[in-house]
């Protein structure tokens, strides 16, 4: 389980997103942060296609958290990230940077990701981008 969401995360820095989406079962529950649940592979390809452009963001200081459990694991890491472009409802983009810890939550199916839940301090970051 562990070296799954590191494969995840490693993934996902390496914008490889097509790879980071065979991580997931194709019905993955996608819990957004203040938001609502996305479920499926074509609504969490559209999710990265947006920040994608919106936002380049690098996954550090992993630490990956399992239990007894094998259907569920945590995360913590930072996020580095520049906002490249302005994302609806939120400030303008002007290439602001910021580096926010962020935590996540997941369920494990037939050795795939089946949801994710992100959690960062939304506030926090607004304060970084200069909202």
């Amino acid at each position: 389980m562990k070296p799954l969401i590191e494969t995840y995360y490693a993934t996902f820095n390496s914008g490889d997103r097509e790879a980071l989406l065979e991580l997931l079962t194709a019905d993955v529950a996608h819990e957004i942060n203040e938001g609502g649940t996305e479920t499926g592979k074509d609504a969490f390809r559209s999710f990265l296609a947006r920040m994608d452009r919106c936002y380049r963001e690098t996954v550090e200081d992993l630490l990956v958290f399992t239990s007894d459990d094998p259907t569920r694991a945590a995360a913590e890491f930072f996020i580095r990230g520049e906002y490249l472009a302005t994302d609806e409802g939120l400030p303008e983009a002007t290439g602001q940077t910021y580096h926010l810890r962020v935590g996540a939550f997941f369920e494990i199916r037939e050795g795939k990701i089946a949801r994710v839940s992100n959690h960062y301090n939304l506030a926090e970051w607004m304060r970084m981008v200069g909202a």
